[in-house]
């Protein structure tokens, strides 16, 4: 099982976790539902699950360690990248194999092996379609606040490979098993559109809550690993962003060169030495050893050519041309040691951007996520096994439903994506950003920079309230218009709430910035 977080649920989290407790207690007797509502008080505990979902060969094991910040999760097209695999925080490493079938025994405790950093899963006689899930413990600190989940490949050519991740992502019967998606993909296929609608519906309970973030994959290779790639890539993103299609699954589209963050978060001192040695070389040396993979590799010599043979094999390996070619530009253009160099490679492969958009949309909307996939859990209970008794919890769904301030917004923002909120198009806009379209940090939904200061924020929210506040009252503003009007007033009055000034003497005083808690990797 996932490790619980340590403080438990809060806010709209206590109160469905009391549901939780109170449906258990009606269902008392019934296997079936008590293991499902044990599930869902379990998950109310944990970190976030976010799968990482995509295409056979999309990238999904490489994004995963570029995540992570280790080379822990086999890229290769062995068995293991078949079999669903958690990435969760533990103190000490550790590896669980799950049997899929419960006859076949308890689950059972693999070998912790590393191959060149990566793990290595020895199965112990099992085969990959025998095995419901492994489980890594890993003390990562990346994990400590999301529990990452790697699927096999969507639409693989082994029907059973495809039928797993599907079966796992999208069940036909309950909540799916992850709380929000990271969908990769390389180019926008139809097939993509109708995973991402189908796990819409599949984690929301067909309540129309976007919670995936689609990322195009291997951007380095859309302009055939020029220097330039990842500007074409930035165009392409955005325009899927814009695509109607997309825009109503999606919470934002990033580029992304998986194996440069990869290897930008792992970056070895060895590494930055044999980089440097390339970026010295004069320009005709170095455009005639980085001409192609092949010439890389077999250019002979040692030292100015950036090592031997074998060592610019695994540097190819773990850079790509496209990695080194940047590298070597970035070194030539001032870039003087590899804590630097990491930094920028990660920033330039599109990886900030995603750790961002995690932190803001996922990350700070998990309380409101998993407290959405219990309750769709507990109603589809309560609608499919009714029992005598269950009238009060009927009720206690129903108000918390209504009255949480959070589900209003994750509805609107549906909206927003879909249907419209029939206001003007720069107000819709507005109002998008003021739910958190754009990530929930109070700095977000107000437009402002990062570092400003509270007084500045609280000034903008102010504003933002008077301006929203008319625009309900106004008698030429129709009934659904206004309703919409109210929420975005509720989420200003809320932000005002929070960034209320500080006693005299606190930190917060003295700096000038509001005390709120800011998601890791929002900055």
């Amino acid at each position: 099982m996932v490790q619980p977080t340590a403080s438990g649920p809060s806010g709209i989290g206590a109160e469905v976790a009391a549901l939780v407790r109170d449906a258990v207690v009606i269902y008392d007797g019934d296997a079936h539902a008590s293991a499902l509502l044990t599930g869902y008080a379990q998950r109310l505990r944990e970190p976030l699950r976010v799968a990482i979902a995509g295409m056979v060969k999309a990238g999904k094991s490489t994004l995963l360690n570029a995540i992570i910040g280790e080379e822990i999760a086999p890229t290769d097209t062995g068995e293991c990248t078949r079999i669903i695999t958690w990435y969760r925080y533990g103190d000490t490493p550790g590896i669980t194999l799950y049997p899929a079938d419960p006859a076949a025994g308890k689950p059972r405790a693999l070998p912790v092996r590393r191959s060149a950093g990566r793990l290595q899963f020895d199965l112990g006689g099992f085969r990959a379609e025998d095995v419901a899930r492994l489980v890594v413990d890993w003390p990562a600190r990346s994990l400590r606040g999301l529990t990452l989940i790697d699927t096999p490949g969507i639409a693989s050519l082994s029907t059973d490979v495809s039928a797993r991740a599907s079966s796992f992502l999208l069940p036909e019967d309950k909540p799916s098993e992850a709380d929000a998606a990271v969908y990769l993909m390389r180019h926008l296929h139809a097939s993509d559109l109708n995973f991402l609608e189908a796990f819409r519906d599949s984690a929301s309970g067909q309540s129309g809550t976007v919670n995936a973030l689609a990322v195009l994959s291997r951007a380095d290779e859309v302009g055939a690993g020029r220097i330039d790639s990842l500007l074409s890539a930035a165009s392409i993103a955005e325009r899927y962003r814009q695509d109607p299609g997309l825009r109503t699954l999606a919470l934002g589209v990033v580029p992304i060169a998986g194996l440069l963050a990869q290897s930008a978060r792992t970056l070895r001192q060895r590494e930055f030495a044999m980089l440097r040695d390339i970026a010295r070389l004069d320009r005709t040396a170095r455009e005639r050893l980085l001409l192609s993979a092949d010439r890389f590799v077999r250019a002979g010599g040692t030292g100015g050519t950036g090592g031997t043979d074998g060592e610019r094999a695994e540097l190819l390996d773990r850079f790509g041309l496209f990695g080194i070619r940047l590298a070597a530009a970035l070194i030539r253009g001032g870039v003087a040691d590899p804590t630097e160099l990491a930094r920028e490679l990660a920033r330039r492969s599109g990886l900030d951007d995603l750790l961002q958009l995690l932190a803001g949309q996922f990350t700070a909307r998990a309380e409101h996520l998993k407290a959405r996939t219990a309750l769709i859990g507990v109603e589809k209970l309560l609608r499919e096994r009714p029992r005598p008794g269950i009238e009060p919890l009927e009720a206690a769904l129903e108000r918390i439903q209504s009255n949480a301030h959070e589900f209003r917004e994750l509805r609107l923002l549906a909206d927003a994506r879909t249907a419209g909120l029939g206001l003007a198009p720069a107000d819709a806009q507005e109002a998008e950003r003021l739910i958190g379209g754009q990530g929930v940090g109070p700095a977000r939904r107000l437009g402002l920079d990062e570092d400003a200061t509270g007084a500045e924020l609280r000034e903008r929210a102010l504003e933002s309230l008077h301006r929203w506040r008319a625009l309900a009252a106004n008698p030429l503003t129709g009934r659904s218009a206004a309703g919409v009007c109210q929420v975005v007033q509720r989420s200003c009055e809320a932000m005002l709430a929070q960034l209320q000034p500080a006693p005299a003497g606190s930190q917060q005083a003295a700096t000038g910035r509001p005390g709120l808690p800011v998601p890791a990797g929002s900055n």
